[in-house]
C-alpha cells in the first residue's frame, strides 16, 4: 500500500455472487452473524473478553471466531509494523476479514487496540447496519500498566518501543461506542453478562430471513 493509505485495486477481476447467501447461512446456524469489536489501551482486557465471551457463546451452541490483534501479526499482518500508515493498514485487513467471517454466517469477536476512530469508523462502514457493536474496554492507563507481563509500557517509556499507544502514540476514545465496559473495576464474569445482555436481541435468527428460506 502507498504512503498516502490508498488502496491499489486490480482492474482484471469481477465480483462474484455468492450462490448460497448469507441469510441462509444464518438460518442454517439459527443464529445471526455479526462483529463485536474491543478497542482499548494495551492491558485493558480486550483479549480476555473476547475469549471470555466466546466461551460463553461455544458452549451455548453458537458460532464464533476470535480475531486477536497479536495473534493476526503472526501471519495475516506479518509484514507490518506499528507506523501510522501500517496501524491504517492492519485495521483495513482485520475489517475485510471480519466482514468475510460475517458473511459466512460467524459471529465475530475481534480484539484491537484501533487507536484511531477513523480507522474504526471505516470496519463500521464495511459492515451491514448494526452489524458492528463497538465495545470499549475503559481502563486506566495506570491499571493497564500494572497488568503489563510483557513490559512493553516499562519499554516504551525507556524509549525502546516507538510510537506505543497511550504513551508516545494517541489513543482516541470512541465517542459513542454501543457498550462501555469498565474492566478495571469490574470482573470478567460481570463483563461477560453485559456483552451478552448487549448482543443477545441479535443471537436468533430474525422472522423475516426464514420467509423464502424454508426449502433447501
Amino acid at each position: 500500500m502507498s504512503e498516502n493509505n490508498t488502496i491499489k485495486k486490480s482492474t482484471n477481476t469481477v465480483w462474484q455472487v455468492m450462490s448460497i447467501n448469507r441469510d441462509e447461512r444464518e438460518l442454517l446456524q439459527g443464529h445471526r452473524s455479526f462483529l463485536v469489536w474491543f478497542t482499548g489501551l494495551s492491558g485493558s482486557g480486550k483479549s480476555t473478553m473476547i475469549y471470555a465471551v466466546e466461551e460463553k457463546l461455544y458452549k451455548l451452541g453458537y458460532r464464533t471466531f476470535a480475531l486477536d490483534g497479536d495473534n493476526v501479526r503472526h501471519g495475516l499482518c506479518a509484514d507490518l509494523g506499528f507506523s501510522h500508515s501500517d496501524r491504517i493498514e492492519n485495521i483495513r485487513r482485520v475489517g475485510e476479514a471480519a466482514k468475510l467471517l460475517t458473511q459466512a454466517g460467524v459471529i465475530v469477536l475481534a480484539a484491537f487496540i484501533s487507536p484511531f476512530r477513523a480507522d474504526r469508523q471505516k470496519v463500521r462502514n464495511l459492515m451491514a447496519a448494526g452489524d458492528f457493536i463497538e465495545v470499549f474496554c475503559d481502563c486506566s492507563l495506570e491499571i493497564c500498566e500494572s497488568r503489563d507481563a510483557k513490559g512493553l509500557y516499562k519499554k516504551a517509556r525507556e524509549g525502546e518501543i516507538r510510537d506505543f499507544t497511550g504513551i508516545s502514540s494517541p489513543y482516541e476514545k470512541p465517542e459513542h461506542p454501543d457498550l462501555i465496559l469498565k474492566t478495571g473495576e469490574n470482573t470478567i464474569d460481570v463483563c461477560v453478562g453485559m456483552v451478552m445482555e448487549k448482543i443477545k436481541s441479535r443471537l436468533q435468527v430474525a422472522d423475516a430471513i426464514k420467509v423464502g428460506l424454508t426449502e433447501f
